[in-house]
């Protein structure tokens, strides 16, 4: 008999909006029927436009928007995608914002005004556009987590599995998405002929029960992750899987703790799979400190400037990240963990 999954993780908003032009979207009202099952408050809106959702300060903008589902039709920018190297090929979006409450968020001054998790309901006509930048004889692959967390709406929402579903039946398309969530019983039987990569988001044990409010434990998201790994003959999903540690700091005891998270990470991946590895080490812009610190005011998260060295991109833009001494150490001992317990394993990238 399968292990059966442990009771999942799942938000619930204190109220879903929806707009007009959702609604006359046929996945817009497949969301409201799921809502409307689990008895959420409901609003609709008189306009195509998301108001009421600012308090009388940053800090009651966020609690008000972080507990708010909108439904909403995605514009026509969102059909124009945008490359993600090293992750992907191209990223497109079934939703902008998320549930989590990481204080070391990445989405923290890449989206505009409040932090209300925007789902779409125009997906049929998203995934339908996708087969514009799909290579023939290739595998073009898309990330769709890089403004949200599917997983964590997925009960309200239904849309990984649609994604999951129509990337099973392409031949040259690939999706990708990761998760702090746990929630992965409905996505076990899908039809996705190995088109879908599931990947986890894990760090040490210090970063994830102090940084990543709102979460799955680690342990939990581990055990998805396995269920999701394992032939369907063993209860699981048969995908392949990654593991995506992110942000990896050098905390305090660092070598110990992440020497304890791969020792987790071995316990649950205990055998013969598809699995990746993706190695992210923590920075931030001063554009995403600024808003960080308005978010999370009394958090513990490094953002002190002066322990870093300023990376500049090709348009100008900053970002502060470990010198290179630090990162040269950390990639050496990520690097031979992985070699050492997961020699089957391909490491995608380091940044």
């Amino acid at each position: 008999m399968p292990t059966p999954l442990p009771k999942p993780r799942l938000w619930m908003p204190d109220r879903v909006l929806f707009t007009p032009a959702a609604l006359e979207e046929a996945w817009g009202q497949q969301i409201l029927a799921r809502v409307q099952a689990l008895q959420l408050p409901i609003e609709t809106l008189s306009r195509n436009r998301l108001t009421g959702l600012r308090g009388e300060s940053d800090r009651e903008t966020y609690d008000i928007a972080k507990r708010t589902l909108a439904v909403v039709t995605a514009p026509k920018s969102q059909f124009n995608l945008s490359p993600i190297p090293p992750s992907a090929d191209w990223q497109f979006h079934l939703a902008e914002g998320c549930p989590a409450h990481c204080q070391y968020c990445y989405l923290a001054g890449s989206l505009q005004g409040p932090p209300v998790i925007r789902v779409f309901a125009n997906l049929p006509q998203i995934l339908a556009n996708l087969a514009t930048y799909e290579q023939p004889g290739d595998q073009t692959s898309f990330e769709v987590s890089c403004y949200t967390d599917p997983l964590a709406i997925e009960h309200l929402t239904g849309s990984l599995t649609e994604c999951i579903r129509d990337f099973g039946r392409r031949q040259a398309g690939y999706l990708r998405w990761v998760s702090k969530f746990d929630a992965v019983a409905p996505l076990l039987d899908l039809p996705h002929n190995g088109y879908t990569r599931c990947r986890v988001s894990v760090n040490a044990a210090p970063i994830s029960t102090r940084l990543e409010g709102g979460t799955a434990s680690v342990t939990a998201r581990l055990g998805a992750l396995r269920q999701l790994a394992l032939s369907p003959q063993q209860g699981g999903g048969g995908y392949p899987i990654g593991l995506v540690i992110a942000p990896i700091m050098p905390i305090e005891d660092w070598q110990d703790h992440y020497t304890q998270l791969f020792e987790q990470i071995s316990s649950a991946i205990d055998f013969d799979c598809n699995v990746t590895f993706e190695l992210i080490s923590h920075r931030f812009t001063p554009g995403s400190k600024a808003v960080l610190q308005t978010w999370y005011p009394h958090s513990k998260l490094d953002l002190d400037e002066s322990g870093r060295v300023i990376k500049r991109n090709k348009f100008g833009g900053i970002k502060y990240v470990y010198d290179q001494d630090t990162m040269s150490h950390l990639r050496r001992f990520f690097t031979q963990e992985i070699q050492r317990r997961f020699p089957q394993a391909q490491t995608l990238y380091w940044t």
